[in-house]
């Protein structure tokens, strides 16, 4: 089963990487649930001698993910942080890291807290804007680290322009694409270095596993992670891969309902009197609505609104009946949750205040299910 030279997105999806068991003809790539591999004799194997440095099905949704990324290959690991962490290896002490000031709760968690520790240095800045950038970057600078769409105030970067500052400077730059999937943005092909996802989002789709990758482009950043992967351990499961492949299989057209409800959410919490401002890329009151047009093939599921207090956000959370209450996104079912007391709690008051995330905020992941039912939900916890 060869793809086409020109195939298109979602036959990537489907096919790339994977090839029927030759031993069965089975068109799902199997769960090689094993451990070590017998060796025919001394010296001589079938290129897997022990399960943490290679699985088949492991190996089977690196090759897939990679080419979903337009990337060269892929490293996959036991979850989102465990990426961040595999990418932050490649530091020394004394270097520095220009970060998206909006970043992720445990991004921020293991930079402030454990990465500080070994002489690395991080300045937070707002990214959306390329000369807060510039103005960040210093001679012993060797990495970008850019969330985009950040969460939970879905802030935009310019991969591009991004891409433009950090090269001069001999910086990686390297982009958290969880928010937007691969079906949305591909910060490769814009210029960036290395893509890292929390497989356990949109590209397993089902709430049902956790994960993360890395795609690289450069040669030496591909050994470097393949060995870090082997001699750190933090891999990603047999079981846990096979669930994120058929998790691709659907990717672009999961997205695509994912775009029409977070459209529609947005637009309904745009109208009610009660939501004192809605923040979505696919409205035109976004601040970088038409990078999000340029840069984006769609605008995703995520949706973040304010509701003026924290009693008021805490109202909604608590009465909404089809949406759960729940940390995480990217799956079929819609969850509500209130980012200052859930995924930035490791998130300081005052730096949580400056980046816009207020007590009032509240993020909506719009799954896959009836938008009018999903409209209902939050019209009745609303009023």
């Amino acid at each position: 089963m060869k793809l086409p030279d020109a195939a298109r997105f979602s036959t990537i999806c489907i096919h790339a990487g994977q090839e029927p068991d030759p031993s069965t003809g089975a068109i799902i790539t199997p769960i090689f649930q094993t451990s070590t591999y017998v060796q025919d004799e001394l010296g001589k194997h079938k290129g897997f001698e022990y399960a943490r440095t290679q699985n088949p099905t492991r190996a089977a949704l690196e090759r897939n993910i990679a080419a979903i990324e337009s990337g060269k290959a892929a490293c996959a690991y036991a979850s989102g942080m465990a990426a961040i962490g595999a990418i932050t290896s490649m530091l020394k002490a004394g270097d520095h890291v220009v970060v998206t000031d909006n970043t992720y709760g445990g991004t921020f968690r293991l930079f402030d807290k454990v990465l500080t520790k070994f002489q690395l240095a991080f300045s937070y800045v707002d990214t959306s804007r390329p000369e807060r950038i510039e103005q960040a970057m210093r001679p012993e600078t060797k990495m970008v680290f850019v969330e985009t769409p950040t969460n939970p105030v879905l802030r935009l970067t310019d991969i591009a322009r991004a891409a433009a500052i950090a090269h001069p400077h001999d910086a990686r730059l390297v982009v958290d694409n969880t928010f937007a999937s691969p079906c949305l943005q591909r910060p490769l092909e814009l210029g960036a270095d290395m893509v890292i996802h929390s497989t356990t989002k949109y590209l397993n789709g089902h709430s049902d596993s956790v994960g993360g990758i890395v795609i690289a482009t450069r040669d030496d950043d591909i050994e470097w992670l393949k060995f870090i992967q082997n001699a750190a351990g933090a891999i990603l499961s047999p079981f846990d891969s096979w669930l994120v492949l058929r998790g691709t299989k659907t990717l672009a057209v999961r997205m695509a309902q994912h775009n029409i409800n977070g459209q529609a959410i947005a637009e309904y919490l745009q109208s009610h009197a009660k939501v004192t401002r809605v923040i979505y890329p696919g409205l035109a009151s976004h601040p970088q609505h038409d990078l999000a047009r340029r840069q984006m093939r769609g605008f995703g599921g995520m949706v973040s609104f304010d509701v003026g207090t924290f009693e008021a956000a805490r109202r909604v959370c608590n009465r909404v009946r089809l949406m759960a209450l729940a940390e995480s996104l990217g799956g079929v079912e819609t969850l509500i949750s209130h980012p200052a007391s859930m995924t930035h709690a490791s998130v300081p008051a005052d730096r949580r205040a400056a980046i816009g995330i207020t007590d009032s905020m509240v993020r909506i992941s719009a799954g896959i299910e009836d938008p009018a039912d999903l409209i209902d939900d939050l019209k009745q916890a609303l009023d």
